[in-house]
């Protein structure tokens, strides 16, 4: 069974797209952070070191260090390394906000397009260092989950709040096309994540996008073909 084909506008998005959009973690800045903007800096720090090597490993120090932040500027703003974490993964809910508003298929009328050209989207963002490219909550509550309450809440709030952003579109297009009588939207926008995820974790297993790339690749067409006309070849 093949996939049925949206319009020639849901085809791929150029990385561009991608470009346009902030990144999460902006980087690790090596000069003092201007006055006022430290708590963003420690912030923009977390997301970049613990992205990079993990929650435990990450120390107060080197997230200051990578700040351009004083370690009492650091206390002045959190009271511990877990109360940096959980705004962290706050804010990391906010700097994702952008892929449901900003790229070209945002604007496709066809849900299914919409749908398959946020998956495209996803694609595109996989490319340099794994660091730069994998997901700061979903690295940080697989060593947290169990030690950290306030980390574990923080992750899963925002891992659901990605997934009920996909899940409008997931409705439309179940309204659309049919789907499963056992397939719900939110199920669907779980199972995304789950993928994004794992592809995530297989990237850093060979410190590679390519494995990635293949397993996403796989996701686009199973949603193709989940939601293709009955006997479709």
């Amino acid at each position: 069974m093949t996939s049925k084909q949206p319009s020639p506008e849901s085809q791929a998005l150029p990385a561009a797209a991608a470009r346009a959009v902030p990144q999460a973690g902006g980087g690790t800045p090596a000069e003092r952070a201007p006055r006022g903007r430290a708590r963003a800096a420690l912030i923009e720090a977390a997301h970049a070191t613990v992205r990079k090597q993990g929650y435990a490993a990450t120390t107060v120090d080197q997230i200051c260090a990578a700040a351009g932040v004083t370690k009492g500027a650091f206390f002045h703003h959190f009271a511990s390394k877990e109360a940096l974490a959980v705004a962290a993964a706050e804010a990391w809910t906010e700097r994702a906000r952008p892929m449901f508003e900003m790229p070209p298929h945002t604007k496709l009328d066809d849900p299914l397009a919409r749908l398959l050209g946020h998956i495209d989207f996803r694609f595109s963002m996989l490319d340099g260092p794994v660091e730069e490219f994998t997901c700061f909550v979903g690295t940080m509550v697989q060593e947290a989950f169990a030690t950290s309450e306030p980390i574990r809440a923080a992750c899963e709030a925002s891992i659901n709040a990605y997934c009920a952003a996909l899940t409008p579109d997931i409705e439309a297009t179940m309204a659309r096309y049919g789907a499963p009588e056992d397939v719900t939207a939110l199920g669907l926008a779980q199972h995304i994540q789950a993928v994004l995820q794992g592809s995530f974790i297989l990237a850093k297993t060979t410190n590679d996008p390519a494995i990635a790339r293949e397993s996403v690749t796989h996701l686009k067409r199973y949603i193709g073909m989940l939601f293709a006309p009955p006997g479709a070849q």
